[in-house]
């Protein structure tokens, strides 16, 4: 079948972020003998015109929308991004009768009402490099498809749950030419590289344990190096590992960085970092092997709120991992979440004065946290009637302590300006 994948992210952040997980999809979809063309919306200058486009020229069968990201998560003035897909999804109406199928980060944490606000046939959550090809055979054999884990239909919903794959190196990876043109007129931006999926954690407000599940699945370090060489030789040297705890489990995150230093790759990367008991050892491979940077998620810098987050680790293994990155010159980026369930005026200044005195290169803050279902956030918000109990958070809702918003602002405005290198 002809297939056409539609990236609709229309934001273009701080760091550009190509479409890896449609590439991935495509890649799979063409071993299984289809004819794909992917478009990047984030790199159009007239995005309705190159949809309708794309569908006169190439004539889809099906088309595949992604969903990235539901909004910005910003608690005042948020931007609400299924606006994007929405509209993709008619301006591929007004030219074709193929059947439009979702996917993506964003469709899978609201699979049911995403489904139904943006219009779309149906949608696949959590992976969809077997159920995306294997319903595109079942389309065009003329079978039933229902039964299919993890794919919703419009007004019937899913029929199957979801699974997971345990072999990632089961999928192919995407061949760099299906992600290159994301990258136009940003060549510096990072290439993602995704060697994890899953995440073993169970934090307070987060959504990734119902994207991506809570087993730690990996593909073999070989043929992730092996993919970053395919990038290096087309002169791309800058690399992001957008794995959500580049050092869990740390054997992997070992032997990873022993085959990219084995292959004598010239290149630069970021990562994400968890802090708790971090290996000295690891730090200095990861140095060795390249990595210029590193996301330090502690989210508080106040013991008492961890606990409420459910962070597995202590304030000094966040200050003892920051000096680790600090002595083998990775640069850091910190992250604050101020405002959840249990802050106080106290917790917060604590948390401010412990980000401050880790002289961090950079530090992002949040007011307020953004609450999706099946957290413990979400549970809260219902116990405190912050949100109704059959509330479905398709549009951004937000937990913030009562009463503590705007003097949290201020606070976090005071700091900033003592701070140039916090951003909100």
């Amino acid at each position: 079948m002809k297939v056409l994948l539609i990236s609709g992210n229309r934001e273009d952040a701080d760091i550009r972020v190509p479409a890896l997980g449609l590439a991935c999809i495509a890649a799979s979809t063409e071993k299984s003998g289809h004819t794909v063309r992917l478009l990047d919306l984030l790199v159009e200058k007239d995005p309705p015109s190159a949809v309708k486009q794309a569908v006169k020229d190439f004539r889809p069968e099906v088309i595949g929308v992604s969903v990235r990201n539901i909004d910005d998560q910003r608690m005042r003035n948020p931007r609400f991004l299924l606006d994007q897909a929405r509209e993709t999804v008619a301006w591929c109406r007004e030219s074709s009768a193929a059947p439009i199928v979702l996917g993506g980060a964003g469709f899978s944490i609201l699979p049911e009402a995403i489904l139904k606000y943006v219009g779309a046939d149906m949608g696949i959550q959590g992976e969809g490099e077997t159920v995306f090809p294997e319903l595109l055979n079942r389309l065009l054999r003329g079978e039933s498809s229902i039964e299919l884990p993890g794919l919703f239909h419009k007004g019937k919903g899913c029929g199957i749950p979801r699974s997971f794959a345990k072999d990632l190196d089961s999928f192919p990876l995407p061949d760099p030419s299906l992600i290159a043109q994301s990258l136009t007129g940003a060549r510096d931006a990072p290439v993602p590289v995704q060697s994890r999926r899953g995440c073993p954690l169970s934090c307070s407000y987060c959504s990734t344990p119902t994207i991506e599940g809570k087993q730690v699945r990996w593909r073999s370090p070989e043929i992730v190096v092996r993919w970053i060489t395919r990038w290096a030789e087309e002169g791309f040297r800058n690399f992001y590992f957008v794995d959500n705890t580049f050092n869990l489990p740390p054997s992997y995150a070992m032997h990873l960085c022993s085959e990219i230093i084995a292959s004598g790759l010239d290149i630069s990367w970021r990562s994400i970092l968890f802090p708790a008991g971090v290996d000295p050892r690891l730090i200095e491979k990861m140095a060795k092997a390249g990595c210029k940077e590193v996301s330090l998620g502690f989210e508080s810098g106040s013991g008492p709120m961890l606990q409420r987050m459910n962070k597995p680790f202590s304030i000094e293994e966040v200050r003892r991992a920051s000096e680790l990155l600090r002595r083998n010159h990775i640069r850091r980026m910190g992250f604050l979440m101020l405002g959840g369930p249990g802050e106080t005026r106290e917790s917060a200044e604590e948390s401010l004065a412990f980000a401050e005195a880790l002289e961090l290169d950079s530090l992002r803050l949040s007011v307020g946290v953004r609450i999706y279902p099946h957290t413990y956030v979400a549970q809260a918000a219902r116990a405190e009637g912050l949100i109704a109990s059959d509330e479905d958070l398709l549009h951004p809702r937000f937990y913030v302590v009562r009463d503590l918003e705007d003097w949290l602002y201020d606070t976090v405005a005071r700091h900033m300006s003592a701070n140039p290198r916090w951003i909100m």
